[in-house]
């Protein structure tokens, strides 16, 4: 990988060796994001952030303000000139708003989301919370709270740890999902049993809706462990569908992210109790280099055998992921292997990435099976 400061998404060796994901290309001053703002969601906001639900009751998310806001220039900064300069910059710009980064347009949906529950269930604290959280020193807070108000976002939960690893502190918030530029930090997150994936910058952004949550999964090592995966890259694509038709009818084990597809259907079944299935403003989608015929029983079986449903399921038979993701226009995709991540963030999808199983230590297998 590079030493330059605005090098795109780095390979997935780099990404094993290194302890933060490496600093990608700026975004554009202006999120992709089909706007619909108006007088009327500005009233609806100031709304929302009079209620303070209890942590506890919520689907939590902490994300990192490296992917929250895009903090290039700052993090160059702090590697060529030292912690000091970085401080210094930090105060004597902490009245400009950091620009938006790639989990920007994810959090302002979210948030809306959070309004169309609040129109249904005033009082319910089942709705989504954002953490801001960060080993930032506190000095910087007043930059990242004036950013914060800048964009007008429902943040008011910080986690300023002054150099320290914030890890310890996302049991006790409840996260449900993390989201950080850091490598290292979202590995140690997915040791400690919570949902994480790295995110990067992105050169092309394709515009996503603003006012529905598109939230798209892998299958194997993201909703599900690696068992099948496994098999595969070890013993080869006909062993692999040997395996799955045997085990059809036995659900799969749990993966990282499957607490996470779990909360987001909770709040789903909150708009299907109002009768607005159709209305419903989160939608989820499985894309999986599965073959459906060949090895997507088990996988939907699996889904079902939890109690939960995903809106959209595509199987490509190992076709690449990126143009049918381009048409999806999700929030985030989440995927195990770089090589599906560096793809669809090629054609303008945030993509981020789970480093779980066994595609973290062995080498990309050509095949149909790269899930």
């Amino acid at each position: 990988m590079s030493g330059n400061s605005t090098a795109r998404l780095p390979p997935p060796a780099a990404i094993s060796g290194s302890s933060t994901a490496r600093l990608p290309a700026p975004l554009p001053a202006a999120p992709a994001a089909i706007s619909s703002s108006s007088s009327v969601h500005s009233a609806r906001r100031a709304e929302t952030r009079s209620k303070f639900p209890n942590p506890k009751n919520c689907v939590t998310i902490a994300v990192s303000p490296r992917v929250l806001f895009n903090m290039d220039v700052e993090r160059l900064i702090y590697e060529q000139k030292g912690m000091e300069d970085y401080l210094t910059y930090q105060v004597e710009h902490e009245a400009e708003p950091l620009k938006p980064g790639p989990a920007y347009p994810f959090i302002k949906a979210v948030e809306e989301v959070n309004m169309r529950l609040r129109e249904l269930y005033p009082d319910s604290e089942e709705v989504f919370d954002v953490v801001l959280m960060t080993n930032n020193h506190a000095n910087v807070g007043l930059r990242l709270i004036n950013s914060v108000n800048h964009y007008n976002l429902f943040i008011e939960r910080f986690c300023m740890t002054g150099g320290n690893s914030p890890i310890g502190y996302l049991k006790a918030y409840h996260t449900n999902l993390y989201l950080s530029a850091d490598a290292i930090k979202v590995r140690e997150a997915l040791d400690e049993g919570i949902a994480a994936a790295t995110m990067f910058s992105l050169d092309k952004v394709t515009e996503v809706p603003e006012t529905e949550l598109r939230v798209a999964f892998d299958g194997d090592a993201v909703l599900f462990d690696d068992e099948s995966e496994r098999i595969f890259k070890t013993q080869g694509l006909d062993k692999f569908f040997e395996h799955e038709r045997a085990l059809a009818d036995k659900p799969l084990d749990h993966g990282p992210l499957k607490g996470f597809l779990e909360a987001l259907g909770k709040l789903q079944k909150k708009f299907y109790a109002k009768g607005q299935r159709l209305e419903c403003p989160i939608r989820t989608y499985l894309v999986t280099a599965r073959s459906a015929a060949s090895s997507g029983t088990r996988a939907l079986k699996t889904l079902r055998s939890w109690g939960l449903e995903i809106d959209e399921a595509l199987f490509l038979a190992g076709a690449p992921k990126g143009p049918m993701l381009e048409k999806i226009r999700p929030h985030i995709f989440f995927d195990d292997q770089m090589f599906h991540v560096q793809g669809a963030s090629r054609m303008g999808t945030v993509a981020a990435h789970v480093p779980y199983g066994i595609a973290q230590r062995l080498p990309r297998k050509p095949s149909v099976c790269n899930t």
